[in-house]
Protein backbone atom coordinates (compact mmCIF):
# COMPACT_ATOMS: atom_id res chain seq x y z
CA UNK A 1 0.00 0.00 0.00
CA UNK A 2 0.91 3.24 -1.16
CA UNK A 3 2.34 5.90 2.23
CA UNK A 4 -0.31 8.45 1.72
CA UNK A 5 1.59 11.92 1.65
CA UNK A 6 0.29 15.52 3.04
CA UNK A 7 1.28 18.32 0.38
CA UNK A 8 1.23 21.67 1.69
CA UNK A 9 2.31 25.05 -0.83
CA UNK A 10 3.18 27.08 2.38
CA UNK A 11 6.02 24.92 2.83
CA UNK A 12 9.17 25.70 1.56
CA UNK A 13 10.01 22.00 0.45
CA UNK A 14 6.67 21.28 -0.61
CA UNK A 15 7.15 19.58 -4.16
CA UNK A 16 3.83 21.54 -5.01
CA UNK A 17 5.18 25.12 -5.22
CA UNK A 18 6.85 25.06 -8.21
CA UNK A 19 3.84 23.46 -10.09
CA UNK A 20 1.92 26.27 -8.36
CA UNK A 21 4.78 28.69 -10.09
CA UNK A 22 3.77 27.02 -13.09
CA UNK A 23 0.65 27.23 -13.03
CA UNK A 24 -0.18 30.92 -11.68
CA UNK A 25 3.20 32.26 -13.69
CA UNK A 26 1.58 34.98 -16.38
CA UNK A 27 1.90 32.57 -19.23
CA UNK A 28 0.91 28.92 -17.74
CA UNK A 29 -1.90 30.68 -16.82
CA UNK A 30 -3.00 31.98 -20.17
CA UNK A 31 -1.55 29.22 -22.09
CA UNK A 32 -3.62 26.85 -19.82
CA UNK A 33 -6.84 29.04 -19.88
CA UNK A 34 -6.41 29.25 -23.91
CA UNK A 35 -6.08 25.54 -24.37
CA UNK A 36 -9.31 25.44 -22.66
CA UNK A 37 -10.83 26.02 -25.73
CA UNK A 38 -9.41 23.17 -27.13
CA UNK A 39 -5.82 21.78 -29.21
CA UNK A 40 -3.97 24.15 -30.23
CA UNK A 41 -0.64 24.04 -32.13
CA UNK A 42 2.01 26.83 -31.12
CA UNK A 43 1.82 29.42 -33.23
CA UNK A 44 -2.11 29.26 -32.51
CA UNK A 45 -1.39 29.32 -28.92
CA UNK A 46 1.19 32.44 -29.37
CA UNK A 47 -1.32 34.47 -31.62
CA UNK A 48 -3.80 33.91 -28.49
CA UNK A 49 -1.68 34.83 -25.70
CA UNK A 50 -0.63 38.01 -27.03
CA UNK A 51 2.36 39.44 -25.56
CA UNK A 52 3.92 36.40 -24.94
CA UNK A 53 7.76 35.73 -26.74
CA UNK A 54 8.49 32.07 -28.62
CA UNK A 55 10.86 31.28 -25.97
CA UNK A 56 8.57 32.02 -23.12
CA UNK A 57 5.48 29.70 -24.46
CA UNK A 58 7.50 27.10 -24.83
CA UNK A 59 9.45 27.01 -21.76
CA UNK A 60 5.85 27.75 -19.97
CA UNK A 61 4.57 24.71 -22.27
CA UNK A 62 7.71 22.07 -21.32
CA UNK A 63 7.03 22.81 -17.61
CA UNK A 64 3.45 22.07 -17.82
CA UNK A 65 3.65 19.74 -20.13
CA UNK A 66 6.38 17.82 -17.45
CA UNK A 67 3.60 18.95 -14.65
CA UNK A 68 1.42 16.55 -16.35
CA UNK A 69 -1.21 19.10 -17.26
CA UNK A 70 -1.00 19.71 -20.50
CA UNK A 71 0.00 17.17 -24.02
CA UNK A 72 2.16 17.71 -26.62
CA UNK A 73 1.45 15.60 -29.49
CA UNK A 74 3.39 15.36 -32.94
CA UNK A 75 1.21 14.46 -35.96
CA UNK A 76 3.84 12.56 -38.30
CA UNK A 77 2.59 14.71 -41.71
CA UNK A 78 4.04 17.08 -43.81
CA UNK A 79 4.95 19.46 -42.46
CA UNK A 80 5.29 18.17 -39.50
CA UNK A 81 1.92 19.09 -37.08
CA UNK A 82 2.40 19.58 -33.29
CA UNK A 83 -0.65 20.40 -31.19
CA UNK A 84 -0.97 21.02 -27.51
CA UNK A 85 -4.03 19.86 -25.51
CA UNK A 86 -5.02 19.96 -21.65
CA UNK A 87 -4.66 16.12 -19.71
CA UNK A 88 -8.09 16.07 -17.61
CA UNK A 89 -6.28 17.23 -14.66
CA UNK A 90 -5.42 20.50 -17.09
CA UNK A 91 -9.14 20.31 -18.10
CA UNK A 92 -9.95 20.89 -14.09
CA UNK A 93 -7.32 23.54 -13.58
CA UNK A 94 -7.78 25.70 -16.67
CA UNK A 95 -11.73 25.47 -15.84
CA UNK A 96 -10.74 26.54 -12.17
CA UNK A 97 -8.32 29.49 -13.70
CA UNK A 98 -11.23 30.19 -15.76
CA UNK A 99 -13.25 31.31 -13.22
CA UNK A 100 -11.25 33.58 -11.22
CA UNK A 101 -10.13 35.06 -14.72
CA UNK A 102 -13.83 35.83 -14.97
CA UNK A 103 -14.19 37.07 -11.50
CA UNK A 104 -11.35 39.50 -12.19
CA UNK A 105 -12.47 40.96 -15.31
CA UNK A 106 -15.89 41.55 -13.75
CA UNK A 107 -14.27 43.42 -10.97
CA UNK A 108 -11.79 45.48 -12.92
CA UNK A 109 -14.22 48.79 -12.49
CA UNK A 110 -14.14 48.26 -9.03
CA UNK A 111 -10.23 47.44 -8.85
CA UNK A 112 -9.53 50.42 -11.49
CA UNK A 113 -11.30 53.11 -9.10
CA UNK A 114 -9.76 51.41 -5.85
CA UNK A 115 -5.34 51.97 -7.78
CA UNK A 116 -6.62 55.23 -8.75
CA UNK A 117 -8.08 56.28 -5.10
CA UNK A 118 -4.62 54.49 -3.62
CA UNK A 119 -2.24 56.87 -6.01
CA UNK A 120 -4.07 59.89 -5.54
CA UNK A 121 -3.80 59.56 -1.66
CA UNK A 122 -0.29 58.58 -2.35
CA UNK A 123 0.50 61.69 -4.57
CA UNK A 124 -1.03 63.47 -1.86
CA UNK A 125 1.33 62.70 0.95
Amino acid sequence: MAEEVEYDVFGAACPSRPVLEDVTGRWGSLALGALADGPMRFNELRRRVEGVSQKMLAQSLQALERDGLVIREVHSTFPLKVEYSLTPTGEVLAAKLLDLIGYLTSSMPGILDAQHHYDQSRAEA
